[in-house]
């Protein structure tokens, strides 16, 4: 079969004629429809320093995937050849402490799928029967292939009550903005998200952002004045990993104000802890999805007329993956989808 494959310890991605994954008593093999380039790819195929660490080649990247079950081990129940499935890539020891009381997203042992494991950036990809989820009402597969970085989304947006909040968005890559879809479809007053790409801005316009500020012109605070808050904002969601974001964010809490950190910072940065006690303000680390009640979430809120279709802005066959990376490096997008039947 076909994959993109990272064959060497340098910077690139190989499309490459590799075996079909073999599948395990309690796994699922799928056959391939659609893939979403995430961060953690471009990481990989520029080979930086977290890549060196984190992979050892060669290895068959990615982890954002849909496609339909063609095949499954002996011990799988409830899933079936001809299922149209996404699959969260996080797998988890399922022993752990956290493992047992059903917080495996919390697991100490997770393997990253495209990072530990070969991954989904290929016709075929073999997963463990309890990654697997399965869509039992109609998706369109671009969404379908998004799933995971939603969840990313979604677990973020959801981590406090947002009805009748005003939200504070910094980053508006491409979780950002599904981050601004749903916060606003679960009901927040406003929703401001700031970022430096005017592209990546009408974007968060497009999907429903009440302000969309470019803060290489303007200040956050410029954005209450704008809006008439004079308190600041209620909840705060960091998807930038960026110092500076989440400096201005402590600046422009509320007193009680809670934040949802999705972003990750590249080292480590100094904040106004004495703000953040004096303020009462309450910092959330997210990593991933909650196994599986941000999946049913997901499921739910796009059932409920949530729409993603305008955070997608790159779509490409699997053999121009070269472009679909380029395309996603330029970091003004959204989503790039490849597509595997292609």
């Amino acid at each position: 079969m076909k994959a993109l494959v990272k064959e060497k310890a340098e910077p690139g991605l190989w499309l490459a004629d590799v075996p079909e994954p073999e599948t395990g008593p309690g796994e699922v093999l799928i056959q391939v429809e659609r893939t979403g380039i995430c961060g953690t790819d471009l990481h990989i195929r520029a080979w930086d320093g977290w890549a060196q660490q984190a992979v050892s080649a060669p290895l068959v990247v990615g982890h954002e995937f849909t496609g339909e079950v063609v095949e499954t081990g002996r011990d799988v129940t409830g899933i079936k050849p001809g299922d149209r499935v996404s699959g969260e890539g996080h797998l988890v020891c399922g022993t752990c402490r956290n493992c047992l009381a059903g917080r495996r997203h919390l697991c100490r042992a997770t393997v990253g799928l495209g990072v530990g494991r070969d991954g989904a950036f290929a016709q075929y990809v073999a997963l463990p029967a309890e990654n697997v989820w399965v869509h039992r009402t109609p998706v369109d597969p671009d969404i379908a292939a998004i799933f995971d970085p939603f969840g990313n989304a979604v677990h973020t947006a959801l981590s406090f009550p947002l009805v009748g909040e005003d939200v504070l968005i910094t980053g508006a890559g491409p979780i950002g903005l599904m981050a601004v879809a749903v916060a606003r479809h679960a009901g927040a007053r406003n929703v401001v998200v700031t970022d430096v790409s005017e592209e990546r801005l009408e974007l968060a316009r497009t999907v429903g952002a009440s302000l969309a500020l470019n803060v290489s012109g303007a200040s956050i605070a410029d954005g209450q004045r704008a809006l008439g808050l004079r308190e600041g904002f209620d909840v705060g969601l960091e998807m930038s990993g960026n110092p500076v974001a989440l400096r201005d964010m402590l600046a422009n809490m509320t007193h009680g104000g809670k934040i949802a950190m999705l972003g990750l910072p590249a080292e480590e940065f100094a904040v106004d802890w004495a703000r953040i006690v004096t303020s009462m303000i309450t910092l959330k680390g997210i990593y991933g999805r909650e196994m599986f009640e941000t999946w049913y979430a997901m499921s739910v809120l796009l059932e409920g007329g949530l729409d993603l279709a305008p955070v997608i802005t790159g779509r490409y066959g699997y053999r121009d993956h070269e472009a679909a990376f380029a395309d996603a490096a330029r970091g003004r997008g959204g989503k790039v989808i490849l597509d595997w039947t292609a």
